[in-house]
């Protein structure tokens, strides 16, 4: 156990990223086709294959997970990640060789580094391949490498995010991880403190609370699709994907105490639920140990993020 999403039976994850452009994915490979649920709550998704989840529809299973920066050219990205599965014989069985089921969701980092280079099919195979369960790196990689939050300053008041990872085990076998990309519009607190870890700052450099910022002003200047904080949640619990929709319902809980304002109309928020399966449990349990694990990952994606693309991060402003 390192407290991280690979601690999950069955899953393994891989980063790629661009430094000098600063974006990048993450991948999520699953060892055995899992259950997976999804909930959408921002009001600016870029998305791929969720309406498959839908407990009414056919695939009970999906073969992994990408996230992606690059906005809606992101999803590119998991067209590598199908690439690199059926090369491996791991896909649906159709007839005439596999298809992979690959949901993908993405965030807006083009306004970080180069926004002519985005994550393409080669940068998803490259992830795809890197997954491993030894090793979750944190911070500017993966879909982390150009996440910012705090812009309702301006973008040049921002700061920097990037990837953060989290899990809970208990005693009778049950973890439960999260894997985040915070690129909020909001800011990020700490919730046991209040304190505010990162977010817009005002011309002398200070960090401000993004809620009183919108009070004050009335409105949010914000454009729409310019943020996004995207996520997979894991347990090996066995469920239905109506239960691991729920999951992923339960799972926002996690964003909303941590992120201020959050599921804007300004941010796609997204987050996936798959259950490896294996441990008998309830829906309650590990949606609410979700929610947990999710909250401390985001705390971690802010923490763990160095300075880039001009904007400071929390460990640049506090050494």
């Amino acid at each position: 156990m390192n407290g991280t999403i690979i601690d999950v039976p069955g899953v393994k994850v891989g980063h790629a990223q661009n430094e000098e452009a600063l974006t990048g994915c993450s991948v999520i490979i699953l060892e055995q086709p899992s259950v997976c649920g999804v909930d959408v709550r921002g009001s600016a998704p870029g998305t791929r294959e969720t309406d498959l989840l839908d407990p009414v529809n056919l695939v009970n299973a999906v073969h992994a997970i990408c996230l992606s920066g690059g906005s809606a050219y992101g999803l590119d990205a998991a067209t590598g990640v199908m690439q690199y599965l059926e090369e491996q014989g791991i896909g649906l069985e159709v007839g005439y060789g596999v298809v992979p089921i690959v949901p993908a969701a993405v965030l807006f980092d083009l306004a970080v580094g180069d926004y002519r280079i985005r994550p393409d099919r080669a940068m998803g195979f490259e992830a795809a391949a890197a997954a491993n369960r030894e090793d979750c790196a944190q911070g500017n990689v993966g879909a982390g490498t150009g996440a910012s939050v705090g812009k309702l300053n301006g973008f040049d008041h921002a700061m920097k995010s990037g990837v953060g990872t989290a899990s809970i085990s208990l005693p009778n076998g049950l973890v439960v991880g999260a894997l985040v990309a915070v690129n909020a519009v909001g800011h990020v607190v700490e919730p046991q403190t209040g304190e505010i870890l990162a977010g817009p700052r005002d011309e002398e450099g200070q960090i401000q609370d993004s809620v009183e910022m919108m009070k004050a002003r009335a409105f949010s200047p914000n454009p729409p699709g310019t943020n996004t904080t995207i996520a997979v949640v894991a347990s090996n619990a066995t469920f239905t994907k109506a239960e691991a929709k729920k999951v992923a319902q339960m799972a926002h809980d996690g964003l909303a105490r941590t992120i201020r304002p959050i599921h804007t109309m300004f941010d796609g928020d997204t987050i996936f639920a798959v259950a490896t399966g294996g441990i008998e449990t309830s829906v309650d349990l590990v949606g609410t140990l979700s929610a947990d694990v999710l909250a401390e990952a985001v705390i971690r994606a802010v923490k763990s993020a160095e300075a880039a693309g001009g904007l400071p991060s929390h460990s640049s402003i506090h050494k």
